[in-house]
């Protein structure tokens, strides 16, 4: 697994694609909370990073697909695949060291929000940011990358098009971290099996988080998704053998 984490992450960095990948997320997340007037963090009055942790996954949504949909789809398509699966090592080992490198790229291109945190530490001048939340939130943005990084690992076990992998990828990140809680604000649900539908997303577990309150059942709502995930994938490169 170290061998195929060290060679993916040399190829995020020897090419565009880590660099574009931290480059794009900065950008954007810096333009919605420090240019842009309707989500700016300096015009809310108070110290709060809210704005920053609402709007995140919504770009890693297209993030992490974007990084992940070569993982597979480019050893398929250039029939290293093949070469590859002839070295002593189980598509376990594969899959999780592949899917490893995406966070580790993603969590990089996350980094450099703590700068946002010490410039508002910083400015604010009539009470300190809640540690407690912001310390939630970063473990929830965590969680969210890998469930995303692993849906991405999916897409890309599919199919050998990278561009198809991408949109398997995303739309099945944004079914997932929305879709759930979409549904349970149907009429007809309300009042009965809402909660529940709600909770089977991932947006929900996420928003427990964000409150500061990093509690078991969401930290393992998170693996579970993530090792059915793992195992599928796992199955999905079995049938190409």
């Amino acid at each position: 697994m170290v061998q195929i984490f060290k060679k993916e992450l040399s190829q995020f960095f020897s090419a565009l694609t880590g660099y574009l990948a931290i480059g794009v997320f900065l950008l954007l997340m810096g333009l919605f909370l420090f240019v842009f007037p309707s989500s700016s963090l300096l015009d809310n009055g108070y110290a709060s990073l809210d704005g920053f942790f609402d709007l995140a996954p919504w770009v890693l949504l297209l993030l992490v697909p974007a990084v992940t949909m070569r993982l597979f789809s480019d050893e398929f398509r250039q029939g290293t695949w093949e070469l590859l699966r002839t070295r002593p090592l189980s598509t376990w080992y594969i899959v999780n060291g592949k899917l490893l490198a995406a966070v580790v790229v993603v969590c990089l291109a996350l980094l450099p929000s703590g700068l946002y945190v010490a410039s508002l530490a910083w400015l604010s001048t009539n009470a300190p940011l809640d540690g407690g939340a912001i310390t939630g939130s970063y473990v929830g943005l965590l969680c969210l990358v890998i469930v995303f990084a692993a849906v991405g690992v999916w897409g890309s076990a599919l199919t050998s098009n990278p561009i198809v992998a991408f949109l398997i990828a995303a739309f099945c990140c944004f079914l997932l971290f929305t879709g759930f809680n979409a549904v349970s604000q149907i009429n007809t649900l309300q009042g009965g099996p809402d909660f529940w539908i709600d909770w089977l997303g991932l947006q929900s577990h996420y928003r427990s988080m964000s409150r500061g309150a990093i509690d078991l059942p969401d930290l393992l709502y998170f693996l579970v998704v993530i090792f059915l995930l793992v195992v599928a994938t796992n199955r999905v490169l079995l049938k190409k053998k």
